[in-house]
C-alpha cells in the first residue's frame, strides 16, 4: 500500500538540501527530531509553500502556482490535482490532530495522521492506514515545536523520535496562505464524508484551484481571509465512480459553500456572529465556491455554485485605485 510518510519525507529530504533557496530554516532539536522552519524566523517563498502543500497532501498530488485565471480577481492561484482524492486529502491533508503539549498549540496535519490515526474513525472510513518508520507532520503555529512537542508526536505515532520531521508555517505567512488555499480540495472531500455521509471511495480524481490570500494581517485575520479564498474562489472537479443508487446530481447541488446558511458573509464576520465559536458555524459552509462533478459511471456532469468576487475584495481589503 502507498505510504503517504515515506512519500513526504523524500520531499521534506529536499527541502533540507536546498534550505537557502527555499528561504527555510532546518533546525535539529536535542533529542534528534528536525524541524522546518517555513515562515516563522524566515520567509519561506512560493516553492516551500508548493512543497509544504504537497507534504500536507502525502506526496500524492501535484501541486503549482499560477497567475488568476480570472481578470476580476488580482491573486496567484495554488492548483492541486490528485489520483487518490480519500488518501491525499483526508488520510492526510485535513487538519485532523490538534497538537497541544504544555503551552505549545499547533493544529496538525499531513501524513504523521495516518501513523497516529488522527482521528481514526476517517482511516476506518477511507480505509486506510500507514506504517513507515518516519512521521512527518506540518503544523499550523507561529511558534516552533520543541523537543516535548517532537517527543510526544513520536510517541502517538510508533517511531524512534529522531525519525520525527516537523514542518511549521504561521497562518500569516507565504507557505501559511498558499497551503490553506491548497486545501480546495479536501474541502469538498471533507464535506462529502463528514456532512453529506458519502462513500468517499469512490471519488477517483479530483483537481481544484483557489486564490492565495495576500498577508493583511495577524494570524488571526488571516484565518479568516485564508477560509474566504476557499469558500468564495475556490473551484474543484471531482470525478466519481458512482453505484446505481448514488444521486450524484442532489451530491453536487449541496456540496459548494453556497448551500450554507451561513454563505454569504467574509468569514470573519461569520466566526463573530457564532460567538468566535467553530461549533456554531454551519460545517455545511466549509466547502469550495464552485463544483463540478462528474459521473463517470452515467457519463454525467454537474455544476453548482459560484465565484463571488466581491466577497473575496472585501476580505483582503482591496483598494482599487
Amino acid at each position: 500500500m502507498l505510504s503517504v510518510n515515506e512519500k513526504a519525507y523524500n520531499i521534506v529530504k529536499e527541502m533540507i538540501a536546498n534550505k537557502e533557496e527555499l528561504n527555510i530554516d532546518v533546525i535539529k532539536l536535542e533529542n534528534g527530531a528536525t524541524v522546518l522552519d517555513c515562515g516563522v524566523n524566515v520567509p519561506g517563498s512560493w516553492e516551500a509553500g508548493k512543497l509544504f502543500t504537497k507534504i500536507c497532501l502525502g506526496g500524492l498530488a501535484e501541486v503549482s502556482i499560477s497567475p488568476s485565471p480570472y481578470e476580476s480577481i488580482v491573486l496567484p492561484y495554488v492548483k492541486v490535482k490528485t489520483s487518490h482524492p480519500a488518501i491525499s486529502t483526508l488520510g492526510s491533508q485535513k487538519a485532523g490532530w490538534v497538537v497541544k503539549v504544555g503551552k505549545y498549540f499547533a493544529m496538525g496535519s499531513g501524513p504523521a495522521r495516518a501513523l497516529a490515526k488522527k482521528p481514526k474513525k476517517t482511516y476506518e472510513e477511507i480505509g486506510y492506514e500507514d506504517n513507515y518508520n518516519k512521521a512527518v507532520l506540518c503544523l499550523e503555529a507561529s511558534k516552533l515545536p520543541n523537543e516535548e512537542v517532537a517527543e510526544y508526536v513520536a510517541k502517538e505515532c510508533g517511531v524512534e523520535v529522531e525519525d520525527v520531521y516537523l514542518l511549521v508555517a504561521p497562518t500569516a505567512s507565504l507557505v501559511g496562505a498558499i497551503q490553506i488555499s491548497g486545501r480546495v480540495v479536501e474541502n469538498g472531500t471533507y464535506k462529502m464524508l463528514e456532512v453529506l455521509e458519502f462513500d468517499v471511495k469512490k471519488v477517483v480524481y479530483a483537481s481544484g484551484l483557489a486564490p492565495i490570500a495576500p498577508i493583511v494581517g495577524d494570524d488571526f485575520t488571516m484565518m479568516g481571509v485564508t477560509n474566504d479564498m476557499v469558500l468564495y474562489g475556490g473551484v474543484t472537479q471531482y470525478y466519481i465512480k458512482s453505484d446505481e443508487n448514488d444521486n450524484i446530481e442532489s451530491l453536487a447541488k449541496s456540496l459548494p459553500s453556497v448551500a450554507s446558511k451561513d454563505y454569504g458573509k467574509p468569514f470573519l464576520e461569520v466566526f463573530k456572529a457564532a460567538d468566535y465559536d467553530f461549533y456554531k458555524i454551519d460545517k455545511s459552509m466549509f466547502a469550495p465556491a464552485v463544483v463540478v462533478v462528474n459521473d463517470i459511471t452515467k457519463g454525467k456532469i454537474y455544476k453548482s455554485g459560484k465565484v463571488n468576487v466581491d466577497i473575496i475584495k472585501k476580505s483582503i481589503g482591496l483598494i482599487e485605485l
